[in-house]
């Protein structure tokens, strides 16, 4: 069977800029000049020959792969394995420090929300010069046109500005004309998670359709396991921008959610698989009950009143300000169930203490019996502090009498459990 894609010895480096001490008043500079002029011209030297707090960074190193015709590929691995990068390669929006990619065929992507958008450009507009864009002649695109517009189900806007539509709304444009066009390779990233669920089921059955019927073929970047287990027969698994493991993409899954669950063994304070500038970062995760007792992790009930506490460490105060705390419930296999930030609850924390805790109390945990992980992340006054990028922790809940029901049958398969009251209104 032929190869689409060969990818050979792919390397890609970043040159990473230290700076110190952070804006620099020109007044400061003057007098740093005055002061110590050699010491001065000495720093700008180091400056022009790159000598002057610089690190080199490989997001990818000695990257090796090749996909056949008609194949549905995954991509996986955790926050900042490199898998974004390597489609941005081989897209062609950046270029390989070292190594060699063939591709064979026309190329379409979906990589970050509105990506080839004229925002002053209507939809209609857009889908005509996206078109263009991959190479259809303006009679291969009026023949596909009204298909492109049910699918992302934006008829009522199609003549509206792109810059007036919702991140949902672009992403759901975007697919649908990157699928329609026909492409001989269609790379997707993790952009999809922007739409509602019921397109994303579109989407995964429009993927299907490409490569199983039209054998296309497809490189599928996502955190949802389940997703990549449906679409792909083989997947990739990056670590620290290496391949780590290539094959049957059950075999796959397993090792990355091994690998996930064995990072969290490691104390979190003393975690490197972490981004951001670390003003504020976790050292501590556990739960407590309402009466502020730990709990044990593995002995969690249904329906239970429960504190997530993630303990912080904060150097420098002064620097602390508009902070905004947020916590991430996943299942087992890292699917997202839920999203919650201190700032959808009104909630931006100021003149904090250099140790502390930052405290979210769940008056109902209503989830089922399982394995379930927890991840944190913290911004400081807008910029990403930290953000341990395989969670802070994980626990399991055990089945509790959350309904009044005693029917020992009972079997609830869908993770969240509602709670209510149910009434009937008959019309006399």
């Amino acid at each position: 069977m032929t190869n689409i894609i060969t990818v050979k010895n792919i390397s890609k480096k970043y040159n990473i800029t230290h700076q110190q001490g952070g804006y620099v008043a020109l007044r400061d500079v003057m007098t740093n000049v005055a002061k110590s002029p050699f010491s001065f011209l000495k720093h700008k030297a180091k400056e022009a020959v790159g000598k002057a707090g610089k690190e080199d960074f490989w997001a990818l190193n000695d990257i090796n792969f090749e996909v056949q015709k008609g194949e549905a590929i995954g991509i996986i691995g955790a926050n900042g394995a490199g898998k974004s990068t390597l489609l941005k390669i081989l897209t062609g929006i950046t270029p390989p420090t070292t190594g060699e990619i063939t591709m064979r065929g026309k190329v379409a992507s979906l990589l970050e929300v509105g990506t080839g958008f004229h925002p002053e450009l209507t939809g209609r507009e857009n889908i005509f010069l996206n078109g263009t864009i991959l190479g259809m002649t303006k009679k291969e695109i009026n023949a596909k046109f009204n298909d492109i517009v049910q699918f992302a189900g934006i008829q009522k806007f199609i003549d509206t500005p792109v810059k007036r539509y919702s991140s949902g709304m672009h992403v759901r444009l975007g697919f649908s004309v990157a699928a329609h066009m026909e492409p001989d390779i269609l790379l997707v990233d993790e952009v999809l998670a922007v739409g509602d669920a019921e397109f994303q089921k579109k989407c995964l059955g429009k993927m299907n359709e490409v490569t199983k019927k039209s054998r296309r073929t497809i490189l599928f970047v996502s955190h949802n396991m389940s997703a990549i287990q449906n679409l792909c027969k083989r997947s990739v698994l990056l670590r620290d921008g290496r391949v780590e493991m290539i094959g049957e993409t059950e075999k796959v899954v397993d090792k990355y959610l091994n690998n996930q669950t064995n990072s969290l063994k490691t104390p979190l304070k003393d975690r490197k698989d972490r981004r951001g500038n670390g003003i504020i970062k976790f050292i501590n995760f556990h739960i407590e009950d309402e009466r502020g007792n730990v709990l044990d992790d593995q002995n969690i009930k249904s329906g239970s009143n429960i504190t997530f506490v993630f303990d912080y460490k904060c150097d420098d105060v002064s620097k602390a300000l508009n902070i905004d705390v947020g916590l991430s419930l996943h299942t087992h296999d890292f699917s997202t169930l839920s999203v919650l930030y201190s700032s959808y609850l009104g909630k931006i924390f100021q003149n904090i203490s250099p140790i502390g805790e930052f405290r979210f109390k769940l008056k109902e945990l209503m989830l089922i019996e399982g394995d379930y992980k927890i991840g944190a992340r913290i911004t400081v006054d807008g910029s990403e502090s930290d953000w341990p990028q395989n969670g802070v922790g994980s626990f399991k809940v055990n089945q509790n009498d959350f309904y009044i029901s005693k029917n020992k049958d009972f079997k609830n398969k869908a993770p969240l459990l509602l709670n209510g009251e149910w009434k009937i209104t008959t019309n006399k």
